[in-house]
């Protein structure tokens, strides 16, 4: 569970809530309720500075939409520094196109799932011997 944060950046996320862009409508559509293979998801979470998109709590799994504001230089350094971050706080991103979201379909949600996969197989191995 994310580490409770300021009363602003709470204020934030409910903002962030109620005024969700279209292509995160059409993936919380899919997202929530369980509705994807049981996986609870919540959306807008402010997590210490940040507000991620969505968040699967049980993986700690971050799923970002990117949209043409993610395509300047400055803002993929942003999001780098801010995935870095999310990281170092044992968080995984899964960074999402909006483009592959828009037209619906599987394939975002079989990426979902593929990272919850991964995810959960790493978990149940334990701790990595390998010093990378």
């Amino acid at each position: 569970m994310p580490a409770r944060v300021g009363a602003r950046q709470t204020a934030f996320a409910r903002r962030l809530r109620k005024d969700l862009t279209a292509t995160e409508i059409i993936l919380w559509r899919d997202l929530r309720g369980g509705r994807l293979d049981g996986l609870k998801f919540r959306r807008q979470v402010p997590i210490a500075r940040f507000v991620v998109d969505f968040l699967c709590v049980e993986h700690r799994l971050v799923v970002e939409l990117d949209g043409p504001p993610h395509e300047g230089i400055e803002q993929k350094l942003h999001d780098a520094a801010r995935d870095a971050e999310l990281r170092r706080r044992g968080y995984h991103i899964l960074r999402i196109a909006n483009e592959l979201v828009i037209p619906g379909g599987d394939f975002v949600l079989d990426e979902i799932r593929r990272a919850v996969t991964a995810i959960a197989s790493s978990q149940s191995r334990g701790p990595s011997s390998d010093p990378r």
